[in-house]
Order: structure tokens, then sequence, then C-alpha cells
């Protein structure tokens, strides 16, 4: 992951309503393996987090300047640090405007991964903790606790450049159960949604679901290509890449590799030829889970209609095969 250019700022903000005070950096970070962990495990839990959005530029205007700004570094007609100064500024303003926002560092980052330039944009915090010295003292530490990863945001510079229908070369990571204390730093990004996560994962699975239903697979090569895809769309949501369709449908059938890439494209299920994966719903449909008043049930879907059925009218489950631990406890009760 070579790191192109890397800068960090200080933004001092308390969520009391008081003006914000800006730190900036003179220059970029020069090149360390420090600087190369850090941004090695900012990556590692961005991708792991859950609630992120996917999106594309608003149109460059007043409100949102940052694409502007943007052009210009990538154009080579500001510097790396200039470009990040200015939009330090920028988002030290909305902060102020924001009375919940808290201030911290801001990480700017260009870098590439494989093919592609990136820019990730992260604002972090440390956290108290404690250390052995080399004296073998105990002592207090602080460190950057990238496990309370909040706001964030990486920008596909490659897919923005070179794809201008792509609506989703912006990923952010959005505020929990509605809360709007991450808007001011989507509005910094000047981004708005443009791919739903969770829906193109549900159609894309619902895509899988009647291709297996219309080529008539036994249980085990269905049950097999599920595992397939499954494991291939948590991979790629763990390295933060998309579900590219065409590898998929390789990956499924070596000896047919387009099979299930031309049945998508034949059936127009709406789908662009590469998709954020959405984990929470990769999960889900790998498993049937439910809990309520004592009672607790966890089971494979491919087990539906063979050793699980589903009575809908009576409202019940009938499992068969019971696993031997269970009816020997139930033998001693």
């Amino acid at each position: 992951m070579p790191i192109l250019h890397c800068t960090v700022h200080r933004i001092d903000k308390k969520p009391d309503g008081q003006p914000a005070q800006l730190h900036l950096r003179e220059g970029e970070l020069s090149a360390s393996q420090a600087l190369e962990n850090l941004l090695a495990d900012l990556n590692d839990s961005y991708n792991a987090k859950p609630n992120k959005a996917w999106g594309y530029f608003h149109e460059e205007s007043g409100a949102y300047p940052f694409s502007g700004w943007l052009t210009s570094y990538l154009g080579q007609e500001s510097t790396f640090a200039a470009f990040s100064a200015k939009a330090c500024e920028q988002l030290k303003t909305l902060m102020e405007e924001s009375n919940l926002a808290v201030g911290g560092h801001v990480l700017f980052a260009h870098y590439k991964q494989g093919m592609s330039d990136y820019l990730v944009i992260a604002l972090l915090h440390h956290s108290d903790g404690v250390t052995v010295t080399e004296q073998l003292e105990v002592a207090s530490a602080r460190h950057l606790d990238l496990g309370q990863l909040h706001l964030a945001a990486r920008i596909n510079l490659s897919e923005w450049q070179q794809n201008k229908k792509s609506k989703q070369y912006i990923s952010f990571i959005r505020g929990r159960n509605g809360k709007k204390v991450s808007d001011y730093f989507r509005d910094f990004i000047g981004c708005q949604e443009g791919v739903d996560a969770p829906e193109e994962t549900r159609t894309l699975l619902k895509a899988f679901s009647d291709f297996v239903e219309e080529e008539a697979l036994d249980n085990d090569s269905a049950r097999e290509k599920t595992q397939t895809l499954v494991d291939y769309a948590q991979s790629q949501s763990r390295q933060g890449q998309a579900v590219a369709l065409d590898e998929l449908s390789g990956l499924l059938n070596e000896e047919q590799p387009k099979a299930f890439y031309d049945y998508i494209r034949n059936k127009d299920y709406g789908l662009a030829p590469e998709i954020p994966a959405d984990k929470r719903t990769l999960q889900q449909f790998r498993r049937f889970t439910g809990r309520a008043q004592g009672l607790s049930i966890s089971f494979e879907a491919h087990l539906l209609g063979e050793m699980i059925e589903f009575d809908e009218s009576g409202d019940r489950l009938i499992i068969r095969g019971i696993p031997t631990q269970l009816r020997d406890q139930l033998k001693r009760r």
C-alpha cells in the first residue's frame, strides 16, 4: 500500500458551542514504518465498520467546495498540504455549526492499493491506557483508538476520474440508529448517497436464489455455491473492495464462468457490474436466527426443507435429526 502523500492536523472542539481552534501541520508526514502501520490499521478498522454508506460528490458549489479543491490538487494546481489545510478549515467551520461535534486529529492520506488511487480522511481520537516501561514500571500511555472510528470517508480517486457515471466511488461511516452527529462530516466531503448497499446485496442474493432454482441444482451444489458467494463477498468487504459480478460468476462455475453474470444481465435485475456488499445482509442469508422468551434458534439456511420444516399455518418448526447432545439432555430431563 504505497503512501503517496499524508498529513495530519488537529481541531480542538468541545460539544459546548464554543469556537473551535485549528492547528495546521506545516508540510507532509515523512514516510515511516509507524505511518504505514497506522494506515494499515486504519483501513482494517474502516473496512470492518458495518454502518457504511456509498455515494458520489454533489456538484461543486460554495456549499460543497471539497471536490473542487481535490480536483486542483490532483491537477497539480496546489500541493497536498495546501489542499488538506483548506479542507480542514472547512471542516472546522462545519464543526462549529454542529454543537455535538467533537474535535480530534484529522488524517489525510493519498495512497495506492492495487491499480487504484485512494484518499482517506479520518477524525482520530486518543484513549488513555497503560504500558510497562523498559524499567518494568507500569505507566500511563495515550494511543490512537482506531476501534472508536466514527467519522471517516474513503474516495476511490481512480473510479471518480475514470467513471463519470459511478455513484459509489465514495464510502463513509453513517451515523448509527439514524443519528445526525455525522451529517456535518458527510456535508464536509460533499457527498450524497447513491447506492444502498443492503438493498443491492439483497438484490444480488435474490438473483442468486432465482438462478439456483432455474438451474435446478441439487442441494449439495446449491450449498457449495452459496458458500462460495458468501465467502467471496465477505472477503471483498473485509478488504474494502466491491463485489465484481463477473469475477463472482467465474468462481461459481469455472466451466461456464459467464453463466451467472449473463443470467443477471438478461433478467435485468438493475445491478451495476460492481456493488458494495453488506455484511449483515450476507450473514442473514447464510443463517436463520431468532430469539424470544428464553428460546434461541439458529440454523444454516440450506437445512430448511431438509432437516427443518416450517409449518406456516401452524406457526411451528419441525426439526428432524436432533443433535445428539441436545437429545441426551432432553432424555435426562
